[in-house]
């Protein structure tokens, strides 16, 4: 499936039907609705981000030769691993994981700050299985991980149940665990109760009940001298809600006589603007208020990115000029790693899309998601492109989106991932009414944006919601 001709059919079906019920009888209004709508008011111009290439740390097997993870981890964390194939591959680790198992194995505090698709819960699974796997499976919960919604609670028990049960006889998982958000049957929960799981899934509100309730007590018991208290999604405590978090990570604390307890966060999107290090200092700061413990800005684990393709200068004119060849030539690349990723558009499109450096140190770090189209007074990749090597917009836009079409389908031989895994980022406008001031139908002032008065500084001119019959 194309996702640009799938959006395309999906923007003009919903246009279609939004049409089908708009009847305006005054010209000027009808005519300004239609404008907008044709500038892509309700369907702004898609965004484009990819996916970025990690750098590699070292695999589970090199880890556990080093004696930095119990033996038997060789076995539970493997690549694809599946009920068809239950030995898998071996599992090489980005280099942020590495970092996070080596902080873990420290007793350190830790936050993951590393974005969508880096693999953040593998950086703490990973620790909480092989201190299991070291201190012996059934010797009560020594690990609580807490997400803020049950879907993502029920997507890591998946993910759980493919590591530990895959390749083993069931019964005898090395590792157990267990599901408690409020949502199993009563003989689940009974089940729980009389044997507790190594590593319980939970959400703060089940936590906090667990807490409180008497006919959990036993969960309580079973969780005294608890190792590892995970929040995943740090991001969404915030305000109340975030107070009401750290006051229950106090209260987890000290009800489980934990004080060595380890602390451990998740999020894609905590670290605000800044430098990397400045991020860090930052992070540490607000994970110290939300788990009552220490993080020092060492302990703030963000992702080393690397590019796939070369790092071209294409402020450099012999570069420009390969780039408006390959362009002009319309010859794209074979299906084919090394021909796909030395390809100038290619290496282009990575460094629009993907990847910039930071201004001091020249970290890498994510780009914002664009457009290929333009968006307001934004260029989209197509014009940015077409300004820079002289070739027409409607030349440069198809090859962009062919190029990347053609990255989703070609794999890194060492990861076996997209060399361009990239999202497109649709957003639709539900609508809302047209607003117009009190005066004659030419000289009304129209918008599509709910506000009180005429943005002209004067407070005087209101405005007023229109209905149509």
């Amino acid at each position: 499936m194309n996702i640009f001709q799938f959006r395309n059919k999906l923007i003009e079906d919903y246009k279609s039907y939004v049409q089908s019920f708009i009847r305006i009888k005054e010209p000027r209004i009808s005519l300004f609705v239609e404008d907008n709508m044709k500038s892509g008011f309700l369907w702004p111009n898609p965004l484009i981000q990819l996916n970025p290439a990690f750098e590699p740390g070292l695999s589970i097997d090199q880890l556990v030769l080093e004696d930095v993870l119990h033996d038997e981890c060789k076995k539970i964390f493997r690549r694809s691993k599946c009920k068809d194939d239950p030995i898998g591959h071996p599992l090489k680790l980005h280099k942020h994981q590495e970092e996070a198992v080596n902080l873990a194995r420290n007793e350190r505090n830790y936050v993951l700050t590393t974005g969508t698709g880096s693999g953040k819960s593998l950086a703490y699974i990973v620790p909480i299985v092989d201190y299991v796997l070291r201190q012996g499976s059934g010797k009560g919960i020594k690990a609580i991980v807490v997400y803020p919604m049950n879907a993502l609670a029920n997507s890591q028990f998946g993910e759980l149940e493919k590591f530990l049960c895959e390749g083993y006889p069931e019964g005898s998982e090395p590792v157990r665990f267990g599901r408690y958000t409020g949502q199993e049957k009563d003989e689940q929960r009974k089940a729980i109760m009389a044997n507790p799981p190594d590593i319980l899934l939970t959400n703060y509100v089940m936590l906090e009940l667990i807490l409180t309730r008497p006919e959990e007590r036993g969960l309580i018991d079973a969780a005294t001298g608890l190792q590892f208290l995970v929040l995943d999604e740090l991001h969404t405590y915030r305000g109340r809600q975030g107070a009401d978090v750290a006051l229950l990570n106090r209260r987890v604390r000290n009800l489980l006589g934990a004080d060595t307890m380890q602390c451990i966060g998740t999020s894609a999107t905590l670290a605000g603007p800044g430098t990397h290090a400045e991020q860090q200092q930052e992070v540490a700061k607000l994970a110290s208020r939300l788990f009552g413990a220490e993080f020092a800005p060492n302990d703030i684990v963000g992702e080393t990115l690397r590019r796939i393709t070369p790092d071209i200068d294409f402020a450099d004119p012999a570069e420009v000029k390969r780039l408006k060849e390959r362009v002009v030539s319309k010859v794209s690349p074979q299906n084919e790693f090394s021909s796909f990723t030395n390809d100038p558009l290619a290496a282009w499109i990575e460094t629009h899309f993907g990847l910039e450096r930071e201004p001091v140190k020249g970290r890498l770090k994510r780009t914002t998601p664009k457009s290929i189209e333009d968006n307001g007074d934004k260029l989209g990749a197509a014009s940015a492109l077409s300004h820079q090597i002289g070739v027409s917009v409607d030349t440069c836009r198809p090859l962009i989106q062919e190029t990347l079409f053609k990255g989703y389908h070609v794999r890194n031989p060492e990861t076996d991932f997209p060399v361009f895994a990239f999202r497109l980022h649709q957003f639709i406008s539900r609508g809302d009414c047209v607003y117009a001031s009190l005066e004659k139908e030419d000289q009304r002032h129209l918008t599509l944006h709910k506000q009180t008065y005429v943005p002209d500084g004067t407070r005087e001119r209101k405005l007023l919601p229109l209905v149509f019959n």
